[in-house]
């Protein structure tokens, strides 16, 4: 496709049929990289026994596909500006389907945890540029619907995750949670080659150092986290945290003056942007906090079993599905601030009122209340979505569709590790100091959302 035909199609979206065939494709591989992130985490105990690892070091499992997630959206962001958001997401497709051959065919933990990481590569070029190519897909008075699509397939495949890996595992070993992904990777990567739209492209080149310094910065980050929250030894913190500031510092400096930076500071000079994506970090601050606790709060406070726990869960993610749509529909029509504020209000309510449980509470107490964060989550994300790509200009979507990735793994990352300090500060109450702090996370987004309006967007 000419230059001229990829702007006008950025302009005005796919044809329908095209669009529906492309959604399918994309959303294919979305779904894949989120439901993986699921069923690792649910299938943890059965690959350290497999493994002979311990538990603390079969953490790795997860923690290096997610590492390797936030160190590399931005420059997969970034990539995609210049070699166009369909290539980035095709070569995440195929580099995620062959790490998940690698991953079932590892025979140690060491080579599954390199395995992970590679898988983690693919999925953040999938995730990077996923957004962007929404915002090609469709046209600019129906992009809430993408979105909103978008929030349903990640929804979904976060509730069926627990129970996919569940009766895999019931039925074979734990190699099979990955060499699916391998037939349904082909699939995928088959359709996306013919369906995926071709975009427009920067001029300016790739800053492989600047790329450098932003996977040192974020990665060492996350990891200073999670080590903190988890009492790492006294020597080992200090390093991380000064080796992440010295990589941020550098990537600053490097990218000072540029017109398109791989950290996209010049996009947070647009307030609209900025709040955005503040409201972003703290809603999935508030997943992160609330996913962790949960099954711990269901089965140690109120004495749930694990089997009660897992249709616990449900209401949750199930009602963000269904609120995708909605929202991704009324953000079309109304304010994102308005929007977001109220589905904020209510997820702060439902997480509130699921710390005040005691042991006894019925199930419909617990479901209604899950229900009611799952009307919040699902009402907020689609019209946020839409907020960060709308204020970011054409020529940027990439940036800022690594943006709205970055926010939601940062996001989830922070509210995962606040769980682990809860837990540090009580074994008892630490799952109910979890819902607290998830409580005001999500009071803190709903502020930053109702500011917008001030902005007449």
């Amino acid at each position: 496709m000419s230059a001229l035909g990829a702007c006008a199609m950025a302009e005005t979206g796919l044809p329908p049929a095209e669009r529906l065939w492309a959604m399918l494709s994309l959303m294919t591989g979305v779904a894949l990289a989120s439901l993986d992130t699921a069923i690792a985490n649910t299938a943890l105990p059965a690959m350290a026994q497999q493994l002979q690892a311990t538990p603390a070091a079969s953490v790795w499992i997860v923690n290096a596909y997610q590492l390797a997630m936030v160190a590399t959206l931005l420059p997969f962001a970034a990539l995609g500006e210049i070699a166009g958001y369909r290539r980035v997401a095709l070569g995440g497709l195929v580099l995620f389907t062959l790490a998940s051959l690698a991953c079932a065919l590892a025979w140690s933990l060491p080579s599954l945890v390199a395995a992970r990481l590679l898988q983690g590569v693919g999925a953040s070029a999938m995730m990077a540029v996923s957004t962007a190519l929404i915002r090609a897909i469709y046209p600019p008075e129906r992009q809430g619907r993408g979105f909103g699509t978008n929030a349903l397939v990640v929804a979904v495949a976060f509730a069926v995750g627990p129970t996919v890996a569940s009766l895999i595992l019931s039925l074979s070993s734990w190699p099979w949670l990955f060499a699916i992904n391998v037939p349904l990777g082909v699939l995928a990567l088959s359709a996306a080659w013919q369906a995926l739209p071709h975009t427009p492209r920067a001029a300016h080149r790739v800053d492989l150092l600047a790329a450098l310094y932003n996977v040192g910065a974020f990665g060492l980050l996350i990891l200073a986290l999670g080590d903190a929250a988890h009492g790492a030894a006294p020597r080992r913190l200090p390093a991380e945290i000064a080796g992440a500031a010295l990589c941020w510092v550098l990537l600053l400096r490097r990218q000072r003056g540029h017109a398109a930076p791989l950290l996209p500071v010049d996009l947070f000079r647009h307030p609209m942007f900025a709040l955005s994506a503040l409201t972003a970090f703290c809603t999935f601050a508030v997943q992160g906090l609330a996913f962790v606790s949960l099954p711990f709060f269901f089965e140690h406070t109120l004495g749930r079993s694990p089997i009660d726990t897992g249709f616990l869960m449900t209401p949750w993610p199930a009602l963000v599905a269904v609120m995708g749509q909605v929202a991704g529909r009324l953000s079309d029509r109304y304010n994102a601030g308005t929007l977001g504020g109220i589905g904020l209000l209510l997820l702060c309510a439902g997480v509130l009122l699921l710390s005040g449980l005691a042991a006894g509470a019925s199930v419909y107490d617990i479901g209604w209340r899950m229900a009611l964060c799952g009307v919040g989550f699902g009402f907020f994300q689609a019209p946020n979505m839409k907020a960060i790509m709308g204020s970011a200009p054409p020529a940027r979507s990439g940036s800022a569709s690594g943006i709205v990735a970055t926010a939601r793994l940062s996001g989830q990352a922070t509210g995962a590790a606040l769980v682990a300090y809860c837990f540090t500060l009580s074994d008892t109450r630490g799952t109910v100091y979890a819902l607290l702090v998830a409580g005001g996370f999500a009071a803190l987004g709903a502020a930053v959302s109702f500011s917008r309006r001030l902005l007449g967007n």
